[in-house]
């Protein structure tokens, strides 16, 4: 990291600390009252959407069903438990919104998310080797990873991690390329393996068991339902995190370099290995605010909703450092994400134009 001086990280570190005491002295009833009102929202979207499911035999209410099902699913994985996880509104004292014990809506468990994300991905965001939330051990995004004949497939896997997001999600801690090495083996996993069929279990007999054998007849359907609805969620969820992490703006670090940095190298890398969307509000909401991806790595114990906020004092703030501010459109961004891993399917130096460091 040598684009700024000691001096700049140092000045940059004391700007970006004194944003984040500004909106933190200001956090309130404003921001309690809308994650409560973000949780009601979800609750009526989660029972209308169970509620008409069993009229999915009708073409316009399986639709009107599966879509409020499927929104509910996003609001309750995106804007309450990804963020309420990162201890955003642990200062409210309320238990059903605590970090450390909030259990979220998906196969993932939460304790595995809390090490795996808040822990691995946030404190060695895009370290090559270190990141595994940069390609998920299934996807080659950057030179640094020896090209192998298997990466030919990488546009499959990276539909499949699209349709079946949730899973991959909750099969991260296996740690797979570990085990292919030998590295480790699946007895050091058996704590996780436990952990994994309990709540990979437990989300299947719901909406594949439970709500279905509640309306026997027409079972079928609400099955089908569910799993449009889940589809629903794992397709956003999936291209809103691919979107703030694998665009060919973004940028990787080697592990070495990462060593002994200050404060105000991690905000460098924080804000150069992430990339934003822009959109209207409600695209932002159902993103969980990660449509502002720059800010939450900068800040992910802040409320989300106050990204926005934060952005327009953040934007100028890293221009003054030539810090770029990666932003675009979801479809500017979700091409470039596209056109990274078809670029990384092949052998470094078989696509054309210019190498790319991403």
């Amino acid at each position: 990291m040598t684009t700024l001086t000691n001096e700049q990280f140092d000045a940059l570190a004391l700007e970006l600390d004194a944003l984040r005491d500004e909106t933190l002295a200001d956090l309130g009833e404003r921001d309690a009252n809308y994650i409560r009102g973000i949780v009601r929202l979800h609750r009526r979207l989660e029972l209308g959407g169970r509620l008409m499911m069993p009229l999915g035999f009708i073409p316009p209410f399986f639709v009107a069903g599966a879509l409020s099902l499927g929104i509910a699913k996003i609001l309750e994985n995106m804007e309450i438990g990804h963020n309420v996880m990162h201890g955003q509104y642990d200062w409210m004292n309320d238990p059903t919104l605590n970090s450390q014990t909030y259990e979220w809506d998906t196969t993932c468990d939460a304790d595995s998310w809390r090490l795996t994300h808040n822990y691995e991905h946030h404190t060695y965001t895009n370290i090559v080797g270190k990141d595994r939330d940069y390609g998920y051990d299934v996807l080659r995004l950057d030179e640094a990873h020896p090209w192998r004949v298997h990466h030919l497939l990488q546009p499959l896997k990276f539909a499949a991690l699209s349709f079946f997001f949730q899973w991959g999600v909750a099969l991260h801690e296996l740690e797979s390329k570990k085990l292919s090495k030998g590295e480790i083996t699946l007895k050091d996993k058996k704590e996780f393996g436990r952990n994994f069929v309990r709540k990979g279990g437990r989300q299947v007999f719901k909406d594949y068991i439970f709500f279905p054998a509640l309306t026997f007849p027409v079972a079928p359907f609400v099955i089908a339902g569910n799993f449009t609805a889940n589809m629903i969620r794992n397709l956003w969820s999936s291209s809103v995190i691919f979107c703030g992490h694998f665009p060919t703006e973004v940028q990787s670090f080697k592990l070495e370099e990462c060593k002994n940095e200050s404060r105000g190298q991690w905000y460098y890398r924080q804000a150069l290995g992430s990339s934003n969307f822009t959109g209207p509000k409600w695209m932002h909401t159902l993103s969980g605010h990660l449509s502002y991806q720059v800010e939450h790595h900068l800040f992910p114990d802040i409320p989300a909703h106050r990204y926005p906020e934060i952005g327009r004092k953040l934007e100028p703030i890293l221009a003054k450092y030539g810090i770029a501010y990666n932003t675009g459109s979801l479809a500017r961004q979700y091409g470039n994400v596209v056109k990274r891993i078809l670029r990384r399917s092949l052998p470094n130096g078989r696509t054309s134009g210019s190498p790319s460091t991403a």
